[in-house]
């Protein structure tokens, strides 16, 4: 087994495989976790190659959120600051890579493990997967898991988990929006694989574009959304691969991608 916190492979389709390492502490993001993390996801930024990214975590938990042992061995404002703001901008960084990211989610995630899977575009989990917002049970309200959250649940749905704290199943999770998809842990990998498959098949432009656009019109109000995705959607028609798309379908044929 590496030394490396976090480990990436990437396959001939373009598909990269990040996987949180730290098992034995329950893959928590500590300081050393949030530096690797973040330079790997810098490094797929900048790779033209990459088409999808799946975040996976090795052992019995996907991710338990920060190490509280570790922060309370420190008193210090500043440290803390500088703790959630390294994980806010890796957070960030998820949303703002050209591909999808795929949370694969095992065991438990928890406090800003949690956070991690509603900050990736999408997520599947094994069915006997659980997640919580459980900071709000030692005192500390999970603030910054909360912001992610409240964008893919409903507000009484998020303010459930945040202000209690209490665990919820993987079923529950799908039923909230947290979750694409639930499969048994011996079908994880083929569901996250299908979906893979779904997005590694479509143009790369076309999904680079689309992505920003999702996330950036979310924040708007209604008409600058509009002019927004109609400035996109103009900008992606004039792109090889679109207007391949729209032969093909005129055509009745299916489209050659290059």
């Amino acid at each position: 087994m590496s030394d490396s916190l976090v480990l990436m492979t990437q396959d001939a389709r373009g598909v990269v495989c990040i996987t949180l390492n730290d098992p034995q502490r329950f893959n928590a993001l500590s300081s050393e976790m949030l530096t690797e993390l973040q330079t790997v996801l810098d490094a797929v930024a900048k790779d033209g190659q990459a088409r999808v990214v799946v975040l996976a975590a090795e052992g019995k938990a996907f991710c338990a959120g920060h190490n509280l042992k570790h922060m309370a061995a420190h008193s210090k404002l500043a440290y803390y600051q500088q703790l959630f703001a390294q994980c806010s901008r890796m957070m960030l960084s998820i949303q703002k890579l050209p591909v999808p990211v795929i949370a694969r989610v095992q065991g438990i995630a928890t406090a800003a493990g949690c956070q991690l899977v509603a900050q990736c575009d999408l997520a599947v989990a094994s069915s006997d997967a659980r997640f919580a917002t459980s900071g709000i049970q030692y005192g500390l309200f999970c603030s910054t898991p909360s912001v992610p959250l409240v964008r893919s649940m409903p507000i009484k749905q998020s303010m459930e988990m945040l202000l209690t704290g209490d665990f919820i199943d993987a079923q529950t999770a799908l039923h909230y929006g947290l979750l694409n998809r639930v499969a048994h842990p011996d079908e994880l990998d083929a569901a996250v694989d299908a979906l893979v498959a779904g997005i590694v098949s479509k143009p790369r432009i076309a999904i680079q574009m689309g992505k920003e656009l999702v996330y950036r019109q979310r924040e708007m109000g209604l008409e600058p959304a509009y002019q927004l995705a109609g400035q996109t959607m103009a900008v992606n028609m004039m792109d090889a691969a679109a207007q391949e798309g729209a032969q093909a379908f005129a055509q009745k044929r299916k489209p050659q991608w290059r």
